[in-house]
């Protein structure tokens, strides 16, 4: 899973997400939205399971690389 843990503004929107913004969640979840990329967007609703471990993966910073594991708890 791909996050930007430095501010990116987008149509007047900040999409920064960081590792930590997840732990901070309410029981550490959160919806996955905004992936452009079509390929990637339809692996993650397609072939993504629940249970499934992945990495959190911080692009868009100063050091780009993997930030932590998450485990999906909803397919689709």
């Amino acid at each position: 899973m791909k996050s930007e843990p430095e501010s990116r503004i987008i149509k007047g929107i900040d999409v920064k997400f960081s590792i930590d913004d997840l732990q901070a969640m309410p029981d550490a979840t959160s919806q996955w939205d905004g992936v452009r990329n079509y390929k990637a967007r339809n692996y993650l609703r397609d072939d993504i399971k629940r249970g499934d471990k992945v990495l959190f993966y911080h692009s868009n910073c100063k050091v780009p690389g993997i930030a932590g594991l998450a485990i999906v708890t909803k397919e689709g």
